[in-house]
């Protein structure tokens, strides 16, 4: 990536506050019964998320799938991450293409609501991760 040591952590950093304060979104969408959005957001929470741990472990990317298969053979094929939680992850990407791009696709409550305590899970173990490494 040519990034300097600190110029890896800086970006790190700012991707993990991005993600926290994504997800701090949820609540306020989640009130107003917006669904699509609050997929979305949950969606790039965990993406900063995840791409702050690709950071910071040195691993590049270009594009979502990127991150995505990125993510799968460095943390979930190595058991860092559970396969549960690398389908979240992948089921939140999907929720959030359909959302974005297909037509008469409608996200209700059920969709989101279930997601949400699983996602802060997420983001707070990657937190740890970047802390503890």
């Amino acid at each position: 990536m040519g990034l300097t040591d600190e110029e890896r952590k800086e970006v790190v950093q700012y991707r993990m506050e991005k993600a926290i304060n994504t997800f701090s979104e949820i609540a306020l969408l989640t009130s107003n019964e917006l669904w699509h959005n609050a997929a979305n957001r949950l969606y790039y929470a965990c993406f900063y998320a995840v791409t702050a741990l690709l950071i910071k472990n040195g691993i590049a990317t270009k594009t979502h799938h990127g991150v995505s298969n990125q993510f799968g053979l460095h943390f979930v094929k190595t058991g860092v991450f559970t396969q549960i939680e690398g389908r979240l992850f992948k089921d939140l990407f999907g929720l959030r293409q359909d959302g974005d791009y297909e037509d008469w696709v409608d996200i209700i409550e059920d969709d989101v609501m279930p997601l949400i305590e699983p996602v802060r899970k997420f983001i707070e173990k990657i937190e740890r991760l970047i802390v503890e490494e």
